[in-house]
């Protein structure tokens, strides 16, 4: 049985909100209690707000309740598709049928961190919890897929990855081979400079920016494709 990790507690923000509202912790664990029927003791809140142990999703969900907030104001920065739909307070069922999916499919992409949507879909998700290209392939597990694929796109011939991309990205194949053949063009122009130094002084650091480039093609990317922040 697959046990769910908590999501990652903002506990100053938690603190914060509670504050705003003129309510000690006392007062939060009697609306946990009664509105959710959550045991949760006045000390555990403070535990929470000190970040000396998290809730749990259940536990997330109704203190957001409580404390007039949206379960996203709850969660430091989202990095997995469980964290992205609890940010958006949407339950599995909800987003899976939005996106397209069966729920028991959708369910489990989310536990294993391995999405496999289609096009349609991967956009309809993207969409959907308002993730940017650079969330998306990082919630999708696909940071590394992403990577080998553009260092084979811009060392051999680009033309032939824009269809593999369209098919894991939620982007136009015609912005990605637009993307692709710049990314191509700046490795092979530092390739040239290389072979242009001979076999001369300069040549092993020139060689070295090559190797700089594909090492942070995917930031690249993202700088170029419009994903980065």
């Amino acid at each position: 049985m697959l046990v769910h990790s908590s999501p990652p507690f903002n506990a100053p923000a938690a603190h914060r909100l509670r504050a705003a509202l003129g309510m000690a912790p006392g007062h939060v664990a009697y609306g946990l209690r009664a509105q959710y029927g959550l045991n949760v003791a006045p000390e555990t809140v403070m535990a929470w707000e000190r970040g000396e142990v998290s809730p749990t999703s259940t536990e997330l969900t109704a203190l957001a309740g409580v404390l007039w907030c949206s379960p996203g104001e709850l969660i430091a920065e989202p990095i997995s598709l469980r964290e992205h739909r609890m940010a958006k307070g949407m339950a599995a069922e909800e987003l899976a049928r939005r996106i397209g999916l069966e729920t028991n499919s959708y369910q489990k992409m989310e536990d294993t961190g391995r999405w496999k949507g289609n096009e349609r879909q991967s956009a309809a998700l993207a969409s959907t919890l308002g993730l940017t290209l650079a969330q998306f392939v990082t919630a999708t597990g696909k940071h590394e897929e992403l990577a080998d694929l553009l260092r084979s796109a811009v060392t051999t011939r680009w033309q032939a990855y824009g269809k593999p991309l369209s098919k894991m990205l939620p982007v136009p194949k015609a912005h990605l081979e637009r993307v692709l053949e710049r990314l191509h063009g700046e490795y092979q122009s530092r390739m040239v400079a290389t072979l242009s130094w001979g076999g001369g002084e300069g040549t092993a650091g020139t060689g070295d920016s090559g190797r700089e480039y594909l090492t942070d093609i995917v930031n690249r990317f993202w700088a170029i494709a419009g994903g980065a922040e």
